[in-house]
């Protein structure tokens, strides 16, 4: 962790703290960067309901806005935002509902980061009054193109767009300040892509247009042009995005791996680097295991202060 002297403290509407609750996905993305090589699947916390809590309670201590905890980062913020991702989140659709419920009442927003393809109707009856952002991993509105990307179940069946676009439109009637993030993954299959329609179908909040990046494999990754081409075709929709090249992600995002220790990607590619597990050593000497750079959250944050961040 790089710190900064309190007096030059920022000021950030959400601090969010992504924690990817496992490996598992009924996907195979061939990019997928939520590899972390857990040999013990019984060590994912998510299957464990005593030391979900304890984590939760965990995090949330140490990143409550505070004066403490201000000083401690070099920055402020005035709310404080658990992103639940994996993997796919929404194969322990159980689970997620009660971390969800926990997270909310200590006193977190929730958000969480899907693929889709197990969002139901009557999941996001439970879920949509305990979230703040519903976010939802979309790289192609192709079927062609999701098999070749590996957005495919082991039966190549791929998301079926429309039934998902009503079942967004369920939970945003049930919970209107429901905000909806869409994340891409720009890679050398969709580059060229037009998906103005499926954005426009489905009416985000916030459209997060990512280029590959190369933390697990360089497949599928693509060339600084054809990031930009990308960015160029969807010039229409400029006010709903927000673009990370593969700079900005590194050590710029507060992550907890699956089994409960902060990582981060290395600046210079390869393996991520791990703390200790946060509940043998304690959060706060965990977090001080790994590099998080505060000016390059505050420098993604600034490019749109009315949108949030996961």
């Amino acid at each position: 962790m790089i710190p900064l002297d309190a007096r030059h403290a920022t000021n950030s509407d959400e601090l969010v703290i992504n924690w990817h609750l496992t490996e598992a996905c009924n996907y195979s993305c061939r990019y997928c960067y939520s590899k972390w090589h857990t040999t013990e699947p019984s060590k994912e916390l998510v299957r464990d309901h005593v030391a979900s809590a304890r984590l939760i309670s965990e995090i949330f201590d140490l990143f409550f806005p505070t004066p403490a905890n201000h000083a401690r980062l070099g920055m402020k913020w005035n709310s404080l935002r658990l992103s639940l991702a994996g993997g796919e989140p929404l194969l322990y659709d159980r689970e997620i509902v009660q971390i969800a419920e926990q997270a909310k009442s200590v006193g977190f927003k929730v958000s969480i980061i899907s693929n889709g393809s197990r969002l139901t109707t009557p999941l996001i009856a439970e879920l949509a009054p305990q979230l703040s952002v519903l976010g939802l991993s979309l790289d192609s509105a192709d079927p062609e193109t999701n098999c070749g990307i590996g957005r495919a179940d082991r039966r190549s069946r791929v998301l079926q767009l429309d039934g998902l676009a009503e079942i967004v439109r369920y939970g945003r009637r049930l919970n209107p300040s429901l905000r909806l993030k869409i994340n891409t993954v720009v890679n050398a299959l969709n580059f060229t892509e037009d998906m103005s329609h499926l954005i426009r179908q489905l009416e985000p909040d916030k459209w997060k247009v990512l280029r590959m990046l190369p933390a697990v494999t360089t497949d599928l990754a693509v060339a600084d042009q054809e990031f930009a081409y990308f960015l160029d075709r969807h010039a229409a929709l400029a006010d709903l995005i927000s673009a990370e090249d593969n700079t900005d992600m590194v050590e710029s995002y507060i992550m907890i791996d699956p089994r409960g220790r902060f990582f981060q990607n290395s600046s210079s590619g390869g393996a991520y680097r791990y703390s200790a597990p946060i509940l043998d050593v304690g959060i706060n000497a965990a977090f001080r295991q790994i590099n998080w750079q505060v000016e390059k959250f505050l420098a993604r944050y600034m490019v749109s202060q009315s949108m949030c961040l996961i």
